[in-house]
């Protein structure tokens, strides 16, 4: 039988909103400090998103927020359960997996708010956490069921060889992956992710998520892959992994794609390594075939540091509905306008207004958070509704200051 949440336990949550909104980022940290004390529960985590100031923390001190604010209208957060119900199971978290985040998030509640924790107030934040929490694991055992059913998919972690590795700029590589045992791949969606589990000397094997930025195959995925200054995964896949090694990974999941029931334009708006799931849509549009007008426009600081910009100019040049621009905010010599770039300085709605068609386009954005930030609200304050707007975050999903 599914849990109901009474309005008794509504009113208590809903009467903890503004310690919340006070105190949750401290909350997440505790609970976070306590749930990795269990190593196998650790492991399941990038750790580098993690501690007091890590994005993990911040993202989930806002879900709970928004739970919270949203008790009597859940309807309002269905995106936020799919999101979440996508990135587990990306990760194969699994329902023996909750109690711990259970005991260690009422455990986080008392230590930070003290006395203020009533009896009362952690019984109430228990029901709310398994009314959830029965949500996602039934969503979540939805999706597993789908991919394992999938024609060419798989449940758990498949192996996989790195059949070819190419180096796209000075800190960026592409690795196509191909099964090791020969068969078929699901198909993803383009804009999905896919999910590597890497060994790491001292460490457990560690597990990342990477947009595929190949278009839908039988055959491969392609992951292209920014080293990260600190990245312990990123500079393993750039340093060490080299073609014919194995790596494993779970099938693709992600709640960021293309929609193919669309015959309006679309504009795909990308900021440094954020073309990869750009890559893969436009892939698929020209696999499919498409009458309606398609924008690539794409940022970068200068050409040691554009990816695929060779690959997406070839692609543009032989299919005339494609419209492909590039911005460079930091040209350095060497980059000639014209070849590898279109134009200088940042990607602004003056632009977007005269050369794409803002008022009928669907809007496709990926990067970092401060374009991000940039383009969506930029968008929005041209009139473009929120329902042509869709954008993938790289690490945790924080609510975007707009």
């Amino acid at each position: 039988m599914p849990r109901t949440l009474t309005e008794h336990t509504k009113s208590i949550v809903r009467a903890t909103v503004p310690a919340l909104a006070e105190h949750g980022a401290a909350i997440t940290a505790a609970m976070y400090g306590r749930l990795f004390q269990n190593e196998d529960v650790k492991a399941l985590f990038n750790q580098s998103n993690q501690g007091g100031e890590g994005r993990q923390t911040h993202a989930l001190a806002h879900a709970i927020l928004a739970y919270a604010q949203n008790i009597d209208n859940l309807e309002v957060l269905t995106a936020a359960v799919e999101r979440i119900s996508q990135k587990h199971v990306s990760l194969r978290i699994l329902p023996e997996h909750y109690p711990h985040v259970a005991s260690a998030l009422l455990a986080a509640i008392e230590d930070v708010l003290g006395h203020a924790a009533t009896d009362e107030i952690l019984t109430a934040w228990g029901e709310a956490y398994w009314f959830l929490a029965e949500i996602l694991m039934g969503r979540e055992e939805t999706i597993y069921t789908e991919q394992a059913a999938a024609e060419g998919g798989w449940t758990g972690w498949r192996d996989f060889v790195v059949e070819s590795k190419q180096r796209e700029s000075s800190i960026i590589s592409s690795f196509v992956l191909r099964p090791a045992d020969g068969g078929p791949v699901s198909r993803h969606l383009p804009g999905q992710y896919i999910t590597l589990l890497l060994p790491v000397p001292g460490k457990a094997p560690q597990r990342r998520n990477y947009s595929i930025s190949s278009g839908p195959n039988d055959h491969t995925y392609r992951i292209t892959v920014k080293r990260e200054p600190h990245g312990v995964v990123s500079s393993i896949l750039h340093d060490q992994v080299q073609e014919g090694d194995r790596v494993f990974l779970a099938p693709p999941s992600g709640d960021f794609f293309l929609a193919h029931d669309t015959a309006r334009p679309i504009v795909l708006l990308s900021g440094g390594v954020g073309l990869t799931p750009m890559v893969s849509m436009l892939e698929s549009i020209i696999e499919d075939g498409t009458s309606a007008p398609l924008f690539f426009v794409h940022a970068t600081q200068h050409g040691d540091v554009h990816a695929m910009g060779d690959h997406v100019r070839a692609l543009a040049d032989i299919h005339p509905e494609i419209r492909a621009a590039v911005f460079y905010t930091s040209p350095r010599d060497g980059d000639e306008h014209g070849r590898h770039y279109d134009h200088s300085g940042r990607i602004d709605m003056e632009w977007l207004s005269s050369n794409t068609p803002l008022a009928e386009a669907e809007f496709y954005l990926c990067g970092p958070k401060g374009f991000l930030s940039a383009m969506v609200g930029g968008l929005a304050s041209q009139g473009v509704d929120n329902s042509r707007i869709h954008y993938e975050f790289f690490g945790p999903a924080v609510e975007l200051a707009l």
